[in-house]
């Protein structure tokens, strides 16, 4: 119970202001799969009361220009939650971080010093921080969303 709990409050919808112009709202949702009847698989979006190791998890930060102005060179950089193992930035132009947040790069790029001193390439559980930076204006009073899946360690 202690890590349902713990797990949840990292992953509470939080709001923000960024810059007092883009307002950003994260929500997390638990994927449930169900083989139907005829064996098709329909996929439903729940909301995490109970998440358990191995669970597949849907985050979605919709982010609105509050201002007046468009807002432009809009940046978001998620932390990835401990309890859970980067899955797949489902909008494109992500960014991954697997040194707390200080280098950003296509994962395919990032390495991984291993306490010998070698070298190996970076993998989907050394992702810390997820990267976007919306290159596009977003005009006064638009709104998107971004969305990554992660799996429950």
């Amino acid at each position: 119970m202690k890590f349902l709990i713990a797990f949840l409050a990292l992953i509470a919808p939080a709001s923000a202001v960024l810059g007092n112009q883009v307002a950003l709202d994260s929500q997390v949702f638990v994927e449930r799969s169900a083989e139907q009847a005829d064996g098709s698989v329909t996929v439903t979006l729940e909301e995490p009361t109970r998440v358990v190791p191995g669970d597949n998890l849907l985050f979605v930060l919709t982010y609105q220009n509050t201002g007046a102005e468009a807002a432009e060179n809009f940046v978001v950089t998620n932390p990835m939650p401990e309890a859970v193992v980067f899955g797949e930035a489902i909008d494109s132009g992500a960014v991954y971080s697997v040194d707390g947040g200080t280098v950003f790069g296509p994962l395919a790029e990032l390495r991984i010093a291993e306490e010998s001193g070698v070298e190996r390439p970076a993998h989907a559980a050394d992702v810390t921080h997820i990267r976007w930076t919306l290159t596009e204006p977003i005009p006064a009073g638009e709104s998107g969303q971004l969305k990554f899946r992660g799996i429950v360690r």
